[in-house]
């Protein structure tokens, strides 16, 4: 399965695929060779990154999860978020491109917040790029407290994609959108919650437990 936000970039690699192996019938045997590899690992390039399996969030209650495949790079103590209104946890996801890239929703509520902040591109897993780089903010207010997550475009990543809007009802584990290309997504919610992850740990969109709260 693959997402409709990769559609056009997966026809252009087709055509893109196409035209090379094409031309590699009139290419001296080296480099027809090695054009028809490069068209070839171009195009399974671009059908990896937009694929877009099925998650199952957990049959469990009172849970947060990732919304980002990838691997937890940083967790920080914030003193004081004005989104969570007091002190959090901040979980920092970084996403190869080889990860699937597909976000997903963390907790069912109500988005309240919604920002877009143009910038830089610097390599994603830099502490400085939550701060510098492109990103879009987003607020969900559950029932009992928020949660506020950030959506980093990295070094290659030049184009985020959020379908939310001010006041959407939103269920965990839905599809909201996603980073082209390398990325990184940084979660924030109450320090009341307990922890569920550690630095080095692999995360799964939709499946894996960032935290639990009673």
């Amino acid at each position: 399965m693959f997402t409709p936000y990769g559609k056009k970039n997966i026809i252009q690699a087709l055509f893109f695929s196409i035209f090379f192996i094409a031309l590699s019938l009139i290419l001296p045997p080296f480099t027809a060779t090695l054009t028809t590899i490069l068209a070839f690992g171009f195009l399974v390039f671009n059908l990896q990154f937009f694929r877009d399996p099925e998650r199952k969030v957990p049959e469990k209650p009172n849970i947060l999860i990732s919304p980002a495949d990838g691997k937890v790079v940083l967790i920080n103590q914030v003193q004081h978020h004005p989104f969570i209104n007091g002190p959090a946890w901040q979980v920092c996801i970084f996403m190869s491109p080889i990860n699937v890239h597909i976000n997903r929703i963390p907790i069912s509520g109500r988005v309240t917040h919604l920002k877009y902040i143009p910038g830089q591109f610097l390599m994603a897993f830099d502490d400085d790029s939550s701060l510098q780089n492109e990103r879009n903010e987003i607020g969900i207010e559950h029932e009992n407290f928020n949660v506020f997550f950030t959506q980093i475009s990295g070094f290659v990543a030049r184009r985020i994609i959020c379908e939310l809007q001010i006041g959407n009802p939103v269920t965990i584990g839905k599809r909201f959108g996603m980073i082209k290309f390398g990325s990184r997504v940084d979660v924030f919610f109450p320090k009341s919650l307990s922890l569920n992850v550690n630095v080095g740990d692999k995360t799964r969109s939709g499946e894996t437990i960032l935290a639990e709260y009673s």
